[in-house]
């Protein structure tokens, strides 16, 4: 059994990572967060030391890591605002713990280049989670594109809209120096998942990039993608309106949709079941969805009209 630390448990994310810690037989030794709204622990783990001030929480690892092995935390669950990120692993494996972290692992690609470093200094691990690369449905899919040979270039059209209220733009996620705005928020474990699937990134083009939305064009070795990002309730189309379903959510590949709305409420254990094995997404696997939304922050709109994605249309 391994001794888990978990950071960000006020959060949206954190009780998906609680869930795969104790359904893989391991102990929540500590958590942290600045806010003290954490009554979740207790339907998992409510004898887990709780801190709201880093410098505490950070001094506790130390503590731990000096009693010896009984006691250290073996790896340390991050689910912070995402410009914390690269803070916080870097405090995981300077207490001598690999990291697991969500996505996007860091918001810039040269971030990767200097924890790299660490990991090679500490000899620790670590992980992202990119759940979608274990869904069954995109594994198939993988499975099925690698398996058909013949170098096709498929017409791909991605669209996801989940509806956001005032509150977003108050929070950090509004504020794209700490989260890499809706591109990096709702879409990188898409481009992740695409570019896993077809290869990599040959051409980007952005055609509407606003805080609430974003759209443009991909060409991967093996498709062109039309995408389409957004957060206004206003861009749902009529029939999630006339089914009153806040998010929509549609990836058509050659004009067939794939289905993957379902089966997603496992896959966290799935992938701590694999970082456990020493088979989790490292930092090599985090880097080309990184790159991918740095570029699409810093492009300049164009206006291709026959690259559109049919909601701009």
């Amino acid at each position: 059994m391994s001794n888990f630390a978990l950071i960000g448990a006020a959060g949206y994310i954190a009780p998906r990572h609680l869930k795969a810690i104790k359904e893989t037989g391991n102990n929540l030794s500590v958590a942290l967060d600045i806010f003290d709204s954490v009554g979740i622990i207790d339907s998992f783990f409510p004898n887990a030391d709780f801190f709201t001030e880093p410098e505490r929480f950070d001094r506790h690892l130390d503590k731990l890591r000096r009693k010896g092995n009984s006691n250290k935390i073996d790896y340390v669950s991050i689910c912070s605002p995402n410009y914390l990120h690269d803070a916080h692993i870097r405090m995981a494996l300077r207490n001598g713990a690999n990291a697991i972290c969500e996505k996007p692992l860091v918001l810039n690609p040269w971030n990767i280049d200097g924890l790299e470093e660490i990991e090679k200094e500490t000899g620790k691990k670590i992980y992202n989670i990119l759940q979608l690369r274990h869904h069954p449905s995109i594994i198939n899919l993988k499975k099925e594109i690698e398996n058909s040979g013949n170098g096709k270039i498929h017409d791909i059209e991605l669209s996801y809209i989940t509806s956001r209220g005032k509150w977003y733009f108050y929070s950090w996620k509004g504020n794209v120096s700490k989260s890499g705005g809706v591109v990096t928020n709702i879409g990188i474990h898409f481009f992740d998942m695409l570019s896993w699937i077809f290869g990599n990134v040959e051409d980007i083009k952005v055609h509407l990039l606003e805080r609430n939305k974003a759209a443009g064009f991909i060409r991967l070795k093996n498709a062109n993608v039309k995408w389409f990002l957004s957060i206004d309730g206003n861009d749902l189309p009529k029939q999630a309106v006339m089914q009153n379903k806040p998010t929509f959510r549609s990836i058509k590949i050659d004009d067939k949709e794939i289905e993957f709305s379902g089966g997603f409420t496992d896959l966290h254990t799935i992938s701590y079941q694999k970082i456990l094995k020493g088979k989790g997404f490292g930092t090599k696997d985090a880097r080309n969805s990184i790159e991918i939304v740095h570029n699409i922050r810093n492009s300049k709109i164009t206006s291709k009209k026959e690259d559109y994605h049919s909601f701009l249309k």
